[in-house]
Protein backbone atom coordinates (compact mmCIF):
# COMPACT_ATOMS: atom_id res chain seq x y z
CA UNK A 1 0.00 0.00 0.00
CA UNK A 2 1.40 3.32 -1.17
CA UNK A 3 0.65 5.86 1.64
CA UNK A 4 -0.39 8.23 -0.42
CA UNK A 5 -3.35 11.90 0.37
CA UNK A 6 -6.15 12.75 -2.21
CA UNK A 7 -8.03 15.62 -1.66
CA UNK A 8 -10.93 15.37 -3.78
CA UNK A 9 -13.92 18.33 -3.18
CA UNK A 10 -17.50 16.75 -2.37
CA UNK A 11 -19.71 18.31 -4.52
CA UNK A 12 -23.49 18.76 -3.44
CA UNK A 13 -24.47 16.01 -6.05
CA UNK A 14 -22.25 13.73 -4.76
CA UNK A 15 -23.75 13.87 -1.59
CA UNK A 16 -26.80 12.81 -2.93
CA UNK A 17 -25.78 10.22 -5.16
CA UNK A 18 -23.72 9.19 -1.74
CA UNK A 19 -26.98 9.22 0.00
CA UNK A 20 -29.35 7.73 -2.05
CA UNK A 21 -26.50 5.03 -2.04
CA UNK A 22 -26.50 4.55 1.85
CA UNK A 23 -30.51 4.96 2.41
CA UNK A 24 -29.38 8.16 4.19
CA UNK A 25 -27.63 11.19 4.64
CA UNK A 26 -23.95 10.21 4.89
CA UNK A 27 -22.41 11.57 8.48
CA UNK A 28 -18.81 12.58 8.37
CA UNK A 29 -18.40 12.58 4.67
CA UNK A 30 -15.00 14.17 3.63
CA UNK A 31 -14.62 12.51 0.28
CA UNK A 32 -14.86 10.86 -2.42
CA UNK A 33 -12.10 9.72 -3.61
CA UNK A 34 -13.03 6.90 -6.21
CA UNK A 35 -15.42 7.30 -8.84
CA UNK A 36 -17.11 4.04 -11.05
CA UNK A 37 -17.35 4.16 -14.49
CA UNK A 38 -20.38 5.95 -14.76
CA UNK A 39 -19.82 8.98 -12.07
CA UNK A 40 -21.14 7.11 -9.66
CA UNK A 41 -19.30 7.47 -6.06
CA UNK A 42 -17.35 3.78 -5.47
CA UNK A 43 -15.58 4.49 -1.99
CA UNK A 44 -16.07 7.33 0.45
CA UNK A 45 -13.71 8.18 2.95
CA UNK A 46 -15.35 9.80 6.09
CA UNK A 47 -13.79 11.80 9.45
CA UNK A 48 -12.14 9.93 12.53
CA UNK A 49 -14.43 11.57 14.65
CA UNK A 50 -18.33 11.46 14.12
CA UNK A 51 -20.62 12.61 16.10
CA UNK A 52 -18.16 12.36 19.09
CA UNK A 53 -17.17 8.82 18.42
CA UNK A 54 -13.87 7.25 16.87
CA UNK A 55 -14.29 5.99 12.98
CA UNK A 56 -11.41 4.44 12.20
CA UNK A 57 -12.49 2.79 9.10
CA UNK A 58 -10.99 5.87 6.56
CA UNK A 59 -12.76 4.02 3.29
CA UNK A 60 -16.21 3.18 2.79
CA UNK A 61 -17.35 1.04 -0.15
CA UNK A 62 -20.60 2.34 -1.37
CA UNK A 63 -20.59 0.42 -4.64
CA UNK A 64 -24.09 -1.46 -4.66
CA UNK A 65 -22.30 -3.83 -7.01
CA UNK A 66 -18.99 -4.36 -5.30
CA UNK A 67 -20.49 -4.59 -2.12
CA UNK A 68 -22.93 -7.51 -3.09
CA UNK A 69 -19.94 -9.23 -4.63
CA UNK A 70 -18.13 -8.89 -1.91
CA UNK A 71 -21.01 -10.15 -0.08
CA UNK A 72 -21.08 -13.38 -1.90
CA UNK A 73 -17.39 -14.49 -1.18
CA UNK A 74 -17.59 -13.58 2.33
CA UNK A 75 -20.56 -15.49 2.70
CA UNK A 76 -18.72 -18.32 0.39
CA UNK A 77 -15.74 -18.59 2.78
CA UNK A 78 -13.48 -16.38 1.14
CA UNK A 79 -12.12 -14.84 4.31
CA UNK A 80 -10.93 -18.29 5.91
CA UNK A 81 -9.05 -19.17 2.31
CA UNK A 82 -7.19 -15.91 2.10
CA UNK A 83 -6.67 -16.03 5.80
CA UNK A 84 -5.21 -19.31 5.53
CA UNK A 85 -2.86 -18.05 2.50
CA UNK A 86 -1.87 -15.26 4.93
CA UNK A 87 -0.97 -17.58 7.77
CA UNK A 88 1.49 -20.13 5.14
CA UNK A 89 2.97 -16.74 4.09
CA UNK A 90 5.82 -14.80 5.78
CA UNK A 91 5.64 -12.21 2.61
CA UNK A 92 2.07 -11.92 2.63
CA UNK A 93 1.83 -11.03 6.56
CA UNK A 94 4.63 -8.71 6.45
CA UNK A 95 2.89 -7.39 3.34
CA UNK A 96 -0.09 -6.75 5.29
CA UNK A 97 1.39 -5.16 8.40
CA UNK A 98 3.04 -2.46 5.80
CA UNK A 99 -0.72 -2.19 4.80
CA UNK A 100 -1.88 -1.46 8.51
CA UNK A 101 1.11 1.05 8.75
CA UNK A 102 0.36 2.99 5.59
CA UNK A 103 -3.27 3.14 6.40
CA UNK A 104 -2.84 4.13 9.67
CA UNK A 105 -0.25 7.52 8.33
CA UNK A 106 -2.74 8.32 5.49
CA UNK A 107 -5.61 8.72 8.05
CA UNK A 108 -3.70 10.49 10.48
CA UNK A 109 -2.79 12.81 7.54
CA UNK A 110 -6.58 13.71 7.33
CA UNK A 111 -6.36 14.68 10.92
CA UNK A 112 -5.65 18.63 11.62
CA UNK A 113 -4.11 19.82 14.89
CA UNK A 114 -7.17 20.66 15.99
CA UNK A 115 -8.88 17.54 15.66
CA UNK A 116 -5.77 15.90 17.45
CA UNK A 117 -5.90 17.71 19.78
CA UNK A 118 -9.78 16.92 20.53
CA UNK A 119 -9.22 13.52 19.84
CA UNK A 120 -6.77 13.30 22.91
CA UNK A 121 -9.04 15.02 24.90
CA UNK A 122 -11.57 12.54 24.22
CA UNK A 123 -9.24 9.70 25.15
CA UNK A 124 -9.44 8.02 21.43
CA UNK A 125 -5.56 8.43 20.55
CA UNK A 126 -4.42 4.85 20.64
CA UNK A 127 -7.46 3.81 18.47
CA UNK A 128 -6.17 6.03 16.16
CA UNK A 129 -2.63 5.03 16.41
CA UNK A 130 -3.26 1.01 16.59
CA UNK A 131 -6.08 0.38 14.88
CA UNK A 132 -5.29 -0.45 10.94
CA UNK A 133 -8.19 -1.18 7.96
CA UNK A 134 -11.25 -1.86 8.82
CA UNK A 135 -10.26 -0.87 12.73
CA UNK A 136 -8.41 -3.89 13.65
CA UNK A 137 -5.39 -4.21 15.65
CA UNK A 138 -4.14 -7.47 14.88
CA UNK A 139 -2.58 -6.75 11.46
CA UNK A 140 -2.43 -9.65 9.97
CA UNK A 141 -5.74 -10.90 9.93
CA UNK A 142 -8.34 -9.86 7.83
CA UNK A 143 -12.13 -9.10 9.20
CA UNK A 144 -14.01 -7.77 6.27
CA UNK A 145 -13.29 -7.71 2.83
CA UNK A 146 -15.08 -4.41 2.11
CA UNK A 147 -13.09 -2.54 4.24
CA UNK A 148 -9.84 -3.65 2.70
CA UNK A 149 -10.99 -3.67 -0.69
CA UNK A 150 -12.62 -0.21 -0.41
CA UNK A 151 -8.81 0.77 0.88
CA UNK A 152 -7.38 -0.67 -1.93
CA UNK A 153 -9.70 1.03 -4.12
CA UNK A 154 -7.91 4.02 -3.41
CA UNK A 155 -4.39 2.55 -2.95
CA UNK A 156 -3.61 -0.88 -3.52
CA UNK A 157 -3.14 -2.98 -1.19
CA UNK A 158 -2.43 -7.03 -0.30
CA UNK A 159 -5.70 -7.89 0.58
CA UNK A 160 -7.16 -6.26 -2.38
CA UNK A 161 -4.90 -7.30 -4.61
CA UNK A 162 -5.73 -11.30 -3.17
CA UNK A 163 -9.17 -10.63 -4.03
CA UNK A 164 -8.77 -9.28 -7.84
CA UNK A 165 -6.08 -12.09 -7.90
CA UNK A 166 -9.26 -14.52 -6.67
CA UNK A 167 -12.03 -12.94 -9.20
CA UNK A 168 -9.65 -13.23 -11.93
CA UNK A 169 -8.92 -16.71 -11.72
CA UNK A 170 -13.05 -17.49 -11.38
CA UNK A 171 -13.24 -15.82 -14.55
CA UNK A 172 -10.80 -17.25 -15.89
CA UNK A 173 -12.04 -20.90 -14.95
CA UNK A 174 -15.44 -20.15 -15.82
CA UNK A 175 -14.68 -19.29 -19.46
CA UNK A 176 -13.12 -22.53 -20.08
Amino acid sequence: MRCEKSIVTVSEVQREQVARLLGRKPRGLEDVPVLGPDGQPRVIRVASLVNEKPFPTLFWLVDPDLNYRIDGEEANGLIALMQAKINDSLELKSAMVEDHKCYIALRDSFISEEERRHIERLGFTDVFQLKGVGGIADYTRIRCLHTWYAAHLVTANTVGKLLDEHWRQNLDSSCH
